[in-house]
């Protein structure tokens, strides 16, 4: 699998090289970074190139690094079926910065970039439908941010009672991250059912 990726990094950078900014590879998979400007160009061609054959679009999302300048990596993970292989490319953005929409290219893309915008504020251009898709209608902030807050907002659910959905403040039902890692099977002074064939 190996000897494949490195020949398509190869490949890549011999024909579309201008449009790579680095690429590596690492667990297994082969990374491509690249300019936002290049973006289609470059999915163009993986989907296109018969050597290539990325035809399927399998997964569109955000990464948040708060410190950076450019807080935000979109991350496109791609198949080809006919050469078995799957890739991943990376765009760096801003929050204000917007990426090209992969729609005129994989046309169901559409929802990832929704889920990208709704969760983390990534804005896309040329985009048919740009609005939220996971949060509800009034919903404010982008809940996958790093520095998005865990209380002070409202939850919403379905009272039976008033027939309706209600708004309520937001109730976490244990200490924020104060977890008990002890496990409460160990150390008790009784055997659980199923032990005494585990002592056999």
């Amino acid at each position: 699998m190996s000897e494949a990726l490195n020949e398509l990094a190869s490949y890549l950078a011999e024909v579309r090289g201008a449009l790579i900014s680095s690429s590596e590879i690492r667990f297994g998979e082969l990374t491509l970074t690249a300019k936002s400007e290049n973006l289609i160009p470059l999915l163009t061609f993986l989907r296109d190139d018969v050597q290539c054959g990325f035809v399927n679009l399998i997964d569109i999302c955000g990464v948040d690094y708060p410190k950076r300048e450019d807080r935000f990596d979109v991350v496109y993970h791609l198949l080809s079926p006919r050469q078995n292989l799957r890739i991943r490319i990376k765009v760096a953005t801003g929050e204000f910065k917007p990426v090209p929409s992969a729609c005129p290219v994989f046309p169901g893309a559409d929802w990832f970039e929704r889920e990208a915008w709704d969760m983390y504020g990534i804005l896309f251009t040329d985009h048919p439908d740009l609005r939220r898709i996971l949060t509800d209608y009034g919903f404010e902030g982008h809940p996958l941010r790093k520095d998005f807050p865990t209380t002070g907002f409202v939850e919403v659910r379905y009272d039976d009672s008033a027939k309706r959905v209600v708004y309520e403040p937001v109730e976490l039902k244990q200490e924020f991250r104060n977890f008990d890692f002890l496990s409460p099977w160990e150390g008790t002074d009784y055997v659980l059912p199923g032990d005494e064939k585990a002592a056999k």
